[in-house]
């Protein structure tokens, strides 16, 4: 079973990562989740599952608004072919997550190490970054450095590169 909301964020407490959590209506979208701005500070974030045609499956943390070239992502973060997304059931199946709440947290539920986190490095340059806490009803705020602690703790060792345009 995946992870709940509170279980991860027992696991951030125990790694003593302090974040906060701002709970709102459902947000499936980019576009819908601007209309808290204003409301809850730092970078917001969007997430690509992505996979190539060997089956190596990559979870992209960017800011909202950033640009991604799907078409040449895949020389970037060392897929063995151009990517696309992955779908729902392998969503679930590793990030323990739905379509609409996609997430860096996610990696708490690849246990297996199936998904190779990619954070973008203009991302990493903010105070603040946000992202949903499993299910995309909140929204957590998160320093960049304990974000990719996080990640460690969970065996995820992300790459940060300079994946927007």
């Amino acid at each position: 079973m995946p992870k709940t909301p509170d279980e991860l964020f027992a696991f951030l407490s125990a790694l003593g990562i302090g974040v906060t959590t701002r709970q709102h209506p459902p947000l499936y979208t980019v576009a819908e989740s601007q209309a808290l701005r204003g409301e809850i500070s730092g970078r917001h974030t969007k997430n690509l599952f992505l996979k190539d045609k060997k089956d190596n499956f990559f979870l992209v943390t960017v800011g909202e608004d950033t640009q991604v070239d799907l078409k040449s992502i895949h020389q970037l973060i060392g897929a063995a072919s151009r990517v696309s997304f992955g779908n729902p059931e392998k969503l679930m199946d590793y990030l323990g997550v739905v379509p609409g709440a996609v997430t860096a947290f996610g990696v708490i539920n690849d246990e297996g190490g199936q998904v190779k986190a990619i954070l973008d490095e203009e991302l990493m340059s903010h105070d603040i970054v946000n992202g949903h806490p499993l299910v995309n009803t909140a929204t957590t705020s998160i320093a960049p450095g304990d974000l990719v602690r996080f990640m460690r703790a969970t065996g995820h060792d992300p790459a940060i590169l300079k994946v927007g345009q």
